[in-house]
């Protein structure tokens, strides 16, 4: 079978030859290995989310909003050290993120202290305007809540939402020309446009996930 980035497979030691390099990437797809208990899909998502990100956005604390593992969260770190930190927010912590974070630290120990894990619901979380706020597959109406808060503090977001619920987000008139998934992101990159918002629309690779569409935004006066 060939290798799949978008296998939900285990990533464990017996994966450590695919990675065989000394890129960043490989470096952390080994220390994913060690780890031995994310999907294949977590790990190539993750980087592909946080190397978009980091080409538009830089610094700040970073907020992954729904984060479980944290995996996103520390990858943000480890592309931008000029973040200070990171919180990692969910309402329920997967027992396996220590493994994750402690194999993390293990491969760069910069990482060490800087990363908190919150088990909380996110409407509970403070948020400042110089925050960097995250979310990888968001599902449903949690992609509406993740913008919402982001877009009340004023900060940075970037998203990509999975798993577009037709009874709970707004989908507009849109309809008759596109599908309903499409037009309910299509609606919350304009809705951040009216609440004064510079959006950036992107994709990830298909290959890993089809729900791969990337919306970023920033407060116009800071994007400028």
């Amino acid at each position: 079978m060939p290798f799949s980035s978008s296998s939900r497979a285990r990533l464990t030691r017996h994966d450590l030859g695919r990675f065989p390099g000394d890129s960043l990437f490989d470096r952390l797809g080994r220390a994913v290995c060690a780890a031995g208990c994310l999907p294949r899909k977590e790990l190539y998502e993750a980087w592909e989310v946080a190397r978009r990100v980091r080409r538009l956005f830089r610094g700040g604390r970073v907020v992954d909003l729904g984060g479980g593992h944290g995996l996103l969260a520390q990858v943000m770190l480890l592309l931008d050290n000029s973040s200070p930190n990171a919180l990692v927010v969910d309402p329920s912590r997967p027992p396996s993120s220590a493994r994750v974070h402690a194999a993390l630290v293990d491969a760069w120990p910069r990482l060490a202290g800087r990363v908190e894990f919150v088990a909380s619901p996110l409407e509970k979380v403070d948020l400042r305007n110089t925050d960097l706020v995250v979310s990888c597959h968001a599902c449903g109406d949690l992609t509406d809540r993740v913008l919402d808060r982001a877009a009340a503090a004023r900060a940075r977001v970037a998203v990509l939402p999975c798993c577009h619920d037709l009874a709970t987000c707004d989908w507009g008139s849109l309809a008759a020309w596109v599908d309903r998934p499409l037009a309910i992101d299509i609606l919350r990159a304009l809705r951040l446009e009216g609440q004064g918002y510079r959006v950036w629309t992107q994709t990830i690779p298909a290959a890993i996930t089809p729900k791969n569409r990337l919306l970023l935004a920033a407060p116009a006066l800071a994007a400028d």
